[in-house]
């Protein structure tokens, strides 16, 4: 039964997440980069270290503070950040322990590194709640006037992305009190509210679809609010219906002729050979076609907005992720 989509116009954490592959990060950049060109001062995080940002922007290498890295001329800036776990818990230990000189102690010792992988749940928290952190931020202008008009986070993948959003859980065993569990909590209650969503990045192939619909469904039973499916990378169609149900059809004889006489009109030496070529090449199109529209309908029955953007033949490049920017505006993603 078809879900009612949030309101995204409301939503002020963005939550990025897709099997890898199928070009999470560049939708996260391109959904930032819309929002910057409303005008909005926007923050941009990635937190797998692997500097997909700097690297979509060609900008230097991010490190853990924030950057501005994008300037619009309508006055909204872009900043960015990766995030590190071993930074956050410094932070974490100075915010709330005010350990000062102490710290070179530990990093010695090698606590600081112990803590960030002995426990998977509170890497995840101190991950998260540099995003937290500053999602919630406040300028010195007045309670209204947060430090950042959007956060759109670049998440882990599908396949981990629910454990690491479900924070609360995952550090229950671990810390029952104390300002870590306070901090979890904290996060939960913004993860799960209605300024919060979480978009999912698919391609129209039977892997990325089936884990997107998994995804979905675990989002729904941790009551995570769920955003757009995003289909990325959708080819311009090359052949007419008719075209494509005789192909599909396998009409050898008639199609043979059909291409024939088209390629000697344009004054072409026409070969069996190649017009033997380009009918296989014209059935494996239309075979991909038939798949994307199986796929599609798949993802049609899980009743969310679907964005749908197009495949960019030179990347990113020349200007390719302000084309997806504007496609996202242009079909409410923002």
């Amino acid at each position: 039964m078809p879900e009612t989509a949030p309101d995204l116009s409301a939503v002020r954490l963005h939550v990025v997440t897709g099997k890898g592959g199928t070009g999470k990060t560049t939708v996260a950049a391109a959904l930032a980069l819309a929002l910057t060109r409303q005008g909005k001062r926007v923050l941009l995080a990635e937190v797998e270290g692997r500097q997909g940002i700097s690297q979509t922007f060609d900008v230097p290498p991010l490190g853990h503070t924030e950057t501005r890295i994008l300037t619009d001329r309508g006055g909204g800036q872009l900043w960015a950040i990766s995030v590190d776990a071993k930074e956050s818990l410094r932070e974490y230990l100075q915010k709330f322990y005010k350990v000062g000189k102490a710290m070179s102690v530990l990093d010695r010792f090698g606590a600081v590194d112990f803590a960030t992988t002995i426990a998977p749940g509170v890497r995840d928290v101190l991950l998260i709640g540099k995003v937290y952190e500053a999602a919630g931020r406040r300028t010195g202008k007045g309670p209204a006037a947060p430090a950042y008009d959007a956060v759109v986070l670049d998440a882990p993948p599908t396949g981990r992305v629910v454990r690491f959003l479900n924070v609360n859980a995952e550090v229950a065993d671990v810390a029952k009190v104390g300002p870590i569990r306070s901090q979890a909590d904290s996060i939960t209650r913004m993860l799960r509210s209605h300024t919060t969503a979480v978009h999912v990045v698919t391609l129209l192939e039977e892997m990325p679809v089936q884990e997107t619909v998994d995804a979905l469904a675990e989002l729904r039973r941790t009551d995570l609010p769920l955003g757009a499916i995003v289909v990325n990378q959708l080819r311009d169609p090359l052949l007419t219906d008719q075209a494509f149900k005789a192909v599909r059809s396998r009409q050898t004889t008639r199609l043979t002729r059909a291409v024939a006489a088209d390629l000697a009109t344009v004054g072409v030496r026409v070969s069996n050979g190649m017009v033997a070529g380009l009918l296989a090449d014209a059935g494996h199109h239309a075979d991909r076609i038939a798949l994307e529209r199986e796929q599609d309908a798949i993802l049609a029955e899980q009743g969310r907005l679907t964005i749908r953007l197009p495949l960019l033949a030179e990347g990113t490049e020349a200007g390719g992720i302000t084309v997806l920017a504007q496609a996202l505006a242009e079909q409410g993603m923002v």
